[in-house]
């Protein structure tokens, strides 16, 4: 007898079909299809929850085979529907056709939520599977494709009642949920889940300009200044002010989500409707932020998607995992080779990078007087700075340098509030939404060459200033393009069809710097 379940793996996962033969021998379980750790150790906790949940495990020879055979399988998600391919092959239970069953199992029988949910019924309804059964805390995450195609057991003995219900009446159970799974999009990611307001930051005007203008059109970002000044404290505020997802969208990065480490059940809200912020340490590994190990797993630039993967004290990240930034941040995606064959990760996200003058931090702080006054050589300044890199930097649009704010800004008025700048990122996100309908760009920094001269184009004023900009800064062509994005996103936010002079001339000023670390001089 065979069911169907399904094992996280890279982007989409595998549909998994367990199948059960039962003859006379030795009494043992063999459990083959190169099933690894956590899989092998299932025929065990697959026994002892058949005991204790009051059921008859077979004293025969058992073969549990899951294939595809060729592919590595790990993880206990699988312990529940061995225990139902067993069942149906002693003839406990009549296993209904087009069923998909998930869960980890206690020794008790009780269940335990697993990872990949929400990706293992979105590929199972890809394949035309309409029943699926899995574990209770798991059943918010279900409800978001599967509402009334699921049910959520506790244990053992429910999921049997589950499949004896099916088998007479052809569906599943009732499930009562007790709260509503999806609420109404526009309404949901209160601003309680972000780190705080832009009006609780004094100053800082063009660093929080560059945000905004980074939030509108995805654009990449890096922030360089001595510490103290807020470049971390404002970063962290960026998704106040982020356009939220849309419902393909949420769907997608909840997908990524739960197939990465599953979805907090606890959560007040299971689908994810906000552009994701992912804050890694530094002491982070490559695997870990561009996805990858042993069993492949989306990194952090995956778990961004959509969002912001945001590189705090950048230049203390190691350069190979600052360099290999790179490939995705042009191509959208990571593709990871295996012996199997390549695993293509979606990475569709917008890079902020903070980072002092240099490592002593010291470097541009106070006045002109004493802004040298570190304890850096030139060649430790060289050597911090070069960890990021030209063609890295080459990819960042934005580069804004930020000083200790004067105590006048401190003693100013109040801030503008995050609500109202997201009104105007929001704006401005749903006018390039309506420019690029029917291609796969979402926002203006993803624009190719051919959609640059469509929807970017100068007056001659305009074309002169950028032409000028480009000869006294050696642009490359990269550049070139990234001030002409940058200034598409600025016309945007002011709702101008036409780019204007005064939009190169933001545009070029959000460039101008970064490229060496005594930039920060001429801000002063």
């Amino acid at each position: 007898m065979q069911v169907m379940s399904y094992a996280p793996f890279g982007a989409e996962g595998i549909l998994i079909r367990i199948e059960t033969d039962i003859r006379r021998g030795i009494p043992g379980v063999d459990i083959t299809g190169l099933a690894q750790g956590a899989v092998r150790e299932a025929k065990e906790r697959v026994r002892a929850a058949f005991r204790n949940s009051g059921l008859s495990f077979p004293a025969d020879r058992i073969l549990i085979n899951l294939a595809p055979a060729g592919v590595r399988k790990e993880g206990a998600a699988l312990d529940l529907p061995i225990a139902v391919s067993v069942m149906a092959a002693a003839g406990i239970i009549d296993l209904p056709q087009n069923i998909m069953v998930l869960g980890e199992l206690e020794l008790s029988g009780s269940l335990r939520p697993v990872r990949g949910v929400m990706a293992a019924i979105a590929a199972g309804l890809k394949a035309g599977i309409n029943g699926f059964i899995v574990p209770e805390e798991n059943a918010r995450e279900a409800a978001i494709l599967a509402e009334g195609k699921f049910f959520a057991a506790a244990n053992l003995n429910e999921t049997v009642h589950a499949l004896f219900v099916m088998a007479g009446s052809g569906n599943l159970p009732e499930n009562t949920p007790a709260e509503t799974i999806i609420g109404e999009l526009g309404e949901s990611g209160s601003q309680s889940s972000f780190a705080g307001d832009f009006s609780e930051i004094r100053g800082q005007a063009k660093y929080k300009r560059a945000l905004e203008i980074a939030a509108a059109g995805a654009h990449n970002l890096l922030v360089f200044g001595p510490p103290g000044t807020g470049k971390t404290m404002l970063a962290r505020r960026i998704p106040s002010i982020m356009p939220p997802l849309d419902i393909e969208e949420a769907l997608e990065v909840t997908r990524l989500h739960s197939l990465a480490a599953g979805i907090n059940p606890s959560a007040s809200e299971t689908l994810i409707t906000q552009p994701p912020f992912r804050c890694p340490h530094h002491s982070a590994s490559a695997e870990g932020i561009l996805g990858g190990g042993r069993f492949v797993r989306p990194g952090e630039i995956t778990l961004a998607h959509w969002g912001i993967l945001f590189l705090d004290e950048a230049p203390e990240f190691r350069s190979s995992v600052l360099q290999s930034l790179r490939e995705p941040l042009e191509d959208r995606r990571i593709t990871i080779a295996r012996a199997e064959g390549p695993v293509r990760l979606p990475a569709d996200f917008q890079l902020i990078l903070a980072a002092n003058s240099c490592p002593c931090g010291r470097f541009g702080a106070g006045n002109l007087e004493g802004a040298t006054d570190c304890f850096c050589t030139p060649d430790e300044m060289r050597r911090y700075w070069r960890k990021i890199g030209a063609a890295l930097l080459d990819r960042i649009e934005l580069r804004i340098p930020v000083l200790t704010p004067e105590i006048d800004d401190l003693g100013k008025g109040p801030e503008e509030e995050s609500r109202l700048i997201a009104v105007r990122t929001a704006r401005a996100a749903g006018i390039q939404k309506t420019r690029f309908r029917g291609s796969n760009i979402r926002r203006n920094s993803g624009m190719n060459p051919e959609q640059i001269d469509q929807f970017c184009v100068l007056n001659d004023s305009a074309r002169n200033t950028l032409v000028r900009t480009a000869e006294i800064f050696s642009l490359s062509g990269r550049a070139y393009h990234a001030i002409l994005k940058t200034a598409r996103t600025i016309a945007d936010l002011e709702e101008s069809e036409n780019l204007k002079t005064v939009h190169i001339e933001e545009a070029v000023e959000c460039r101008r710097f970064g490229d060496d670390p005594y930039d920060i001089l001429s801000a002063l």
